[in-house]
């Protein structure tokens, strides 16, 4: 069996720390920002830890 093949796409949307967390980006960050407060905006420029259910899953995509 030949080896498995990093999905690009979740390499694109994930980064793993140095101690080994996989954090991803916030969503509603791309558009319609006049209608959200300064509070939600600066929350969203924080990266996410990726919920403890999908991390087994996103480590086999991206061979972490």
């Amino acid at each position: 069996m030949g080896k498995l093949k990093t999905h690009k796409g979740t390499i694109k949307r994930v980064r793993v720390t140095r101690s080994g967390k996989i954090k991803r980006r916030r969503a509603n960050q791309s558009h319609n920002l006049e209608k959200k407060s300064a509070t939600q905006k600066r929350m969203y420029r924080r990266a996410q830890d990726i919920a403890k259910a999908d991390v087994k899953r996103i480590r086999k995509l991206i061979q972490a």
